[in-house]
């Protein structure tokens, strides 16, 4: 950055775009850091009470509300129940979870359900969108670190969203799991237990 404002000025167009690379690289680098520390750290995280779960995503809503407006986003919730777990990290879910069903979306405006049912011992969520799907093969891969399946400059993003919703997830002792058929939207199915849970130590796969 200081190159680019000191001599941006005395250097030739391809030096300025050589610039503008390092820029890039620097900025994605950045990104992925950031990511990388915010996995690593849910392993000490062990805040877990009672949560109003209805506060908690009109939070995360208003979080995106420029990117909901932007999109001309239509998003619809169940009254949701009160959960016994760590609310910062039910909110990072829910945000990853949304802000999926906003980027990749198809010419029609996004179209979002987030819908509860009640289980024998457990609340299954869905988050549901009207956008362009993923491909089955591809089901358990995108819930890997770092794995992308578009490119950069198509939809922006480090690859580390859903791995980390998967870890929120598991570490309360529930499952998340995906839903897809390509142009015909994608719903994203995670469970947490009615008992609370202490949240559970995992390596940084």
């Amino acid at each position: 950055q200081i190159v680019s404002s000191r001599y941006k000025d005395k250097i030739d167009a391809e030096g300025v775009e050589f610039i503008g690379f390092a820029l890039d690289g620097s900025a994605r680098m950045k990104n992925l850091i950031t990511g990388l520390l915010e996995f690593s750290r849910l392993n000490n995280i062990t805040d877990v009470k009672k949560m109003n779960t209805n506060a908690t995503l009109a939070s995360v809503l208003e979080s995106l509300e420029f990117y909901i407006k932007e999109s001309n986003a239509e998003i619809k919730s169940d009254d949701l129940p009160e959960l016994i777990a760590d609310q910062a990290l039910i909110s990072k879910l829910f945000q990853h979870l949304i802000s999926n069903a906003l980027k990749f979306r198809n010419e029609n405006p996004p179209q979002i359900k987030i819908s509860v049912k009640k289980l024998e011992s457990a609340y299954q969520f869905a988050v549901s969108d009207n956008g362009i799907g993923i491909q089955k093969e591809y089901f358990d891969k995108i819930f890997i670190i770092f794995q992308r399946l578009h490119a950069k400059n198509k939809f922006p993003g480090t690859g580390i969203g859903l791995a980390l919703c998967k870890k929120i997830v598991e570490q309360h002792g529930g499952t998340l799991w995906v839903e897809s058929e390509p142009n015909q939207g994608t719903t994203f199915y995670f469970t947490i237990p009615f008992k609370p849970v202490s949240i559970k130590k995992c390596p940084v796969e």
